[in-house]
């Protein structure tokens, strides 16, 4: 028995607090639903592995980069840039994430908020000029 349900068990019958035991139900609850989901993406991918058709073929076990068969030996070396690439565009998505909640509460934090925001994005306008200056924004 999940120890949320003896919990909840354990404290109606000794009659405590009805406070308590509401907040053990809100857990009981969490943990059903989480019971429910765990069961249905179980039954989901059991099913999936039925219903699907199954024809093992060595070529499938190929590895291929975007439809391309491999040429040579599977370790490369690969470009700083593109990583760092890829680290600017987190960069700036991270910046959106903090931007739109600021946009719906500028005008609660006012001239402090304004400040605050154009500072970050001072420094986000600098990391971006270093990387063009450093050529890292060029894909050839």
């Amino acid at each position: 028995m999940p120890l949320a349900l003896s919990a909840v068990l354990a404290a109606s019958a000794a009659g405590t607090s009805s406070d308590s035991s509401a907040f053990l139900r809100q857990y009981l609850t969490v943990a059903i639903f989480a019971a429910a989901a765990v069961v249905m993406v179980g039954a989901m991918l059991g099913l999936g592995r039925l219903l699907r058709p199954s024809r093992p073929q060595e070529q499938k076990s190929i590895a291929y980069e975007s439809g391309v068969d491999p040429v040579g030996q599977g370790w490369s070396q690969s470009q700083v840039r593109y990583y760092v690439f890829a680290l600017l565009f987190v960069m700036f998505d991270v910046e959106a994430v903090f931007i739109f909640p600021w946009a719906t509460r500028l005008e609660a934090m006012g001239t402090y908020g304004l400040v605050e925001m154009a500072i970050f994005i001072g420094i986000l306008v600098l990391g971006l000029v270093y990387a063009w200056r450093k050529g890292v924004l060029r894909w050839v």
